[in-house]
């Protein structure tokens, strides 16, 4: 990825070059026109659609960002700013919301979790809206806005009967809903981790710790500016977004902040796992070296006897007499016994 985005390095502002990574052969473009009583949707394969003339609202879904000659057609059809176009090709864009005289434009992350379960897979989400229309831009194949779609081509959709505007507020709701499933998969995670730790720690729990704290900062690193540039949106006085859907940017403002202090409680919690882990070890390793040290207790008076018996004299008495060995072993048996006594009243096992 660094190598990609050195090709910019020393050109123009404005100028388009792609710095992501290609996740699609073709970009698909799908033209949606809708009004209140009718919707229209169009597909083509690495194409600008020209949009049927008529009292309708058009949504353009762009699916692959590598074309730069498509984007820059689309930034002539409806006389995007140069930076817009160049920001759309940059997939390693910080979240954020800018205004212009004939549009807005916004950048979000969306992040999924990956078939696996293991990693979190980003993907950037650009998208401009203006006066009766809407272009959004997603990296990969996959729809991120199906759900929207789906709600636009229903009849009694209260989308078709709003403006550009609110699609964009739906569609933004759209990929933060997304965050939910990922805090939900890592709350699972958190959970194994600490059902983990307190029955048999593993030997890559530690790593697995880590690894669950650069989930959480990449989640925060998607949210947080998002939550910014979504507060922005709800406090915008430009003519292109309309009082009432204000109303549901602010609601969408407040998802935000309920994640952010979900992920906040995450990244305790995680913190919690790396001290629990580092307790149960210490307590495990208390718990070796007591019974070890247990053994040596009851052994250093055996060892003792055993030793003084052993040593090479002509005159110990108790070497000729016929009960000695008995004699012997029964200390050594009563030593141990009273030491396990004196152990079990301590409660030391």
């Amino acid at each position: 990825m660094a190598k990609r985005k050195r090709i910019k390095t020393g050109l123009p502002p404005g100028t388009l070059v792609f710095t992501g990574k290609q996740h699609v052969k073709e970009p698909n473009v799908i033209l949606l026109q809708y009004h209140d009583g009718e919707a229209l949707e169009q597909q083509q394969k690495d194409k600008l659609i020209v949009p049927k003339e008529g009292p309708y609202s058009n949504w353009y879904d762009v699916r692959g960002l590598h074309n730069a000659e498509l984007i820059r057609q689309f930034g002539e059809l409806y006389s995007i700013h140069p930076l817009v176009l160049e920001d759309i090709l940059n997939t390693q864009q910080r979240p954020k919301i800018e205004e212009y005289d004939n549009g807005i434009f916004i950048t979000a992350q969306a992040l999924t979790v990956e078939e696996k379960g293991v990693e979190l897979e980003t993907e950037q989400i650009a998208i401009f809206f203006g006066n009766n229309f809407l272009i959004s831009f997603q990296e990969k194949e996959d729809d991120n806005f199906l759900d929207v779609r789906n709600r636009l081509l229903t009849a009694s959709s209260k989308l078709r009967r709003k403006s550009p505007d609110y699609l964009a507020y739906s569609l933004l709701d759209n990929v933060v809903d997304g965050y939910y499933p990922v805090l939900d998969h890592l709350e699972e995670q958190i959970e194994e981790l600490e059902r983990t730790i307190l029955t048999s720690p593993e030997h890559d729990t530690k790593s697995r710790i880590h690894h669950l704290k650069r989930q959480l900062l990449t989640l925060r690193k998607g949210i947080v500016p998002l939550r910014d540039a979504v507060a922005r949106f709800s406090r915008s006085d430009s003519p292109l977004i309309k009082d009432d859907t204000l109303v549901f940017v602010r609601d969408l403002s407040d998802h935000t902040m309920q994640i952010i202090d979900t992920i906040e409680t995450y990244r305790d919690l995680v913190n919690g796992l790396y001290e629990l882990l580092q307790s149960e070890v210490s307590y495990r390793t208390n718990n070796v070296i007591k019974v070890l040290t247990i053994m040596s207790t009851i052994f250093i008076p055996l060892t003792f006897l055993a030793g003084v018996y052993g040593m090479n004299f002509d005159y110990m008495p108790e070497l000729r007499w016929k009960y000695g060995y008995f004699m012997v072993l029964g200390v050594m048996f009563l030593t141990f016994i009273l030491l396990i006594g004196y152990f079990r009243r301590k409660k030391w096992f």
